[in-house]
């Protein structure tokens, strides 16, 4: 009894209608769940959208339009650019850009050697892309060649010019001359001692201090200034030099690796760069003279653009990793040189360490050595990108734990190949985003040699205006949207390789 009041009550509870049909679910998928879930899926989000649709449609199309559909594609002089002639108003002047692409990418280089700078070109590329592509073997002969051999023969090809002498004469040419410039700076000091009364007897001990020690330099460097005498008393002294040094450098290195035990692999090695150095001598003619001399004022547009920017990329990554350890470094001294040295150069503007490159750079070199204006602001680049790499690099070491270290340091790795197999490379990884963001913001700053009488991309441009011949409303928009779109690809580029490589090295933390 009790049995069937459970039942009956049960069946109260049983639903004798069918359920309503539920909305069926919004779509995420596709190009509309794109715009569902993305664009419209919030009144924010809805407002952004709207205010983003209406800057793009203001923007893209009137650039469109003036670059492709009012553009000129044809003409021999500015008239062909003019709205009278066209008959409708005139966008972008391809033809100006067509007249003056070769001073865009040449500058003033003289126009029969222009195949030197196509050669230097073709050269970089073809040595860059096996750089760029992971999976080509040969990468550290590759590096070695680009990174060494690639601005040697480079600097040849563009400034021309041969050579006298080789190894053993440029040693002795600097020893000799920084040795005679400690010697005067001496002399100076004691002729000053003698016309001053206080402190006269001091500064003439002084000098005469720095006198002998010039002195005793001069017979410590003997040898090799004597060698030198004789080799370009040879009858042919650049292979004369060249074979000796070669002989030198190749003993020496077979001598440091173990000798006949293991200083055979060095030995090889050595001879084979000499062989591929003679070589090159050889075919370009540095012993008799070589190519014709283009001085680097007539340089201009993307040669000097890319040269800048390439020498400050390459060298300033060598000089930031220094500055970066160095300031890490136990050593008070090195410590201490490290941090005054880039608080000073990212204390001061480009601008100012350019003029300073330019033009105070030459009173501190030795007598009679020259230096040329581009090197200098070269080496101004170089040691201004080098201070901002170095706090770049130095926020990777300060990401990797001291663990890292003091396992190697249980393994018995040295400091140095602590920091160059373990620490150094997590480093670099963790901050590739802002090594690229540096090496993209110094592309762009190179416009900024202009200042001191250098025409990169931007200063071949403005000078392009000059012409009479394509003086039209438009020719100023069409040859800055040229360069905006060069600078464009480059700085493009550079950071998508920035994120395949940074994806390829954090493969372990994608999810």
């Amino acid at each position: 009894m009790s049995d069937l009041g459970a039942t009956t009550d049960l069946n109260v509870f049983i639903r004798k209608e069918l359920v309503p049909e539920r909305a069926a679910p919004i779509k995420t998928t596709g190009f509309v769940g794109f715009l569902r879930t993305r664009l419209f899926n919030s009144p924010t989000n809805i407002l952004i959208t709207i205010v983003s649709a209406l800057l793009l449609w203001f923007t893209i199309i009137p650039s469109v339009k003036f670059l492709l559909i009012d553009a000129v594609w044809t003409g021999k002089d500015r008239n062909a650019c003019l709205a009278e002639n066209a008959g409708h108003a005139v966008g972008a002047c391809w033809p100006y850009i067509q007249a003056k692409f070769t001073q865009f990418i040449y500058g003033f280089y003289p126009e029969q050697e222009r195949w030197r700078v196509n050669l230097t070109f073709i050269l970089a590329v073809i040595l860059l892309l096996p750089l760029l592509i992971p999976r080509l073997p040969g990468k550290a002969i590759n590096a070695g060649l680009f990174f060494i051999a690639l601005p040697i023969v480079g600097f040849f090809l563009l400034h021309g010019g041969g050579i006298k002498g080789f190894g053993i004469s440029w040693t002795a040419d600097f020893l000799a001359g920084f040795n005679n410039s400690i010697g005067d700076a001496g002399r100076k000091l004691a002729s000053v001692g003698e016309a001053k009364a206080a402190i006269g007897p001091v500064l003439v001990l002084l000098g005469k201090l720095i006198v002998f020690l010039s002195t005793a330099v001069s017979f410590v460097i003997w040898p090799l200034t004597w060698l030198r005498d004789q080799i370009q008393a040879a009858g042919n002294p650049v292979w004369a030099d060249f074979a000796a040094t070669a002989a030198i450098v190749s003993i020496a290195l077979f001598v440091l690796n173990g000798g006949f035990r293991t200083g055979w692999r060095a030995l090889i090695v050595s001879l084979a760069i000499f062989a591929g150095i003679g070589v090159v001598i050889a075919a370009m003619g540095l012993d008799r003279g070589g190519l014709p001399i283009v001085d680097t004022r007539l340089w201009g547009g993307l040669l000097v653009t890319l040269v800048v920017s390439v020498t400050g990329i390459v060298a300033s990554m060598p000089i930031g990793i220094a500055l970066a350890l160095g300031r890490r470094s136990t050593i008070p001294l090195i410590r201490t040189f490290s941090v005054a040295f880039i608080e000073f150069w990212r204390g001061v503007p480009l601008i100012t360490v350019l003029f300073f490159a330019t033009y105070m750079l030459p009173l501190f070199l030795p007598a009679g050595f020259t230096v040329d204006g581009l090197v200098r602001a070269l080496i101004g680049i170089a040691l201004f990108a080098g201070a901002y790499q170095a706090e770049v690099i130095r926020g990777g070491l300060q990401a990797i734990p001291r663990g890292q270290a003091e396992a190697a340091s249980a393994l018995g790795l040295s400091y140095w190949k602590t920091t160059g197999l373990i620490v150094m490379p997590q480093a670099l990884r963790h901050v590739i985003p802002g090594l690229v963001n540096s090496f993209i913001a110094l592309f762009k700053d190179t416009s900024l040699v202009s200042i001191v009488a250098l025409f990169d991309l931007l200063g071949s441009l403005r000078a392009s205006f000059a012409d009479p011949n394509w003086a039209t409303p438009s020719t100023l928009f069409t040859g800055f949207a040229f360069t905006g779109m060069v600078y464009f690809v480059f700085c493009f580029g550079m950071s998508r390789y920035s994120l395949f490589v940074e994806r390829r090295l954090n493969a372990h933390r994608r999810n």
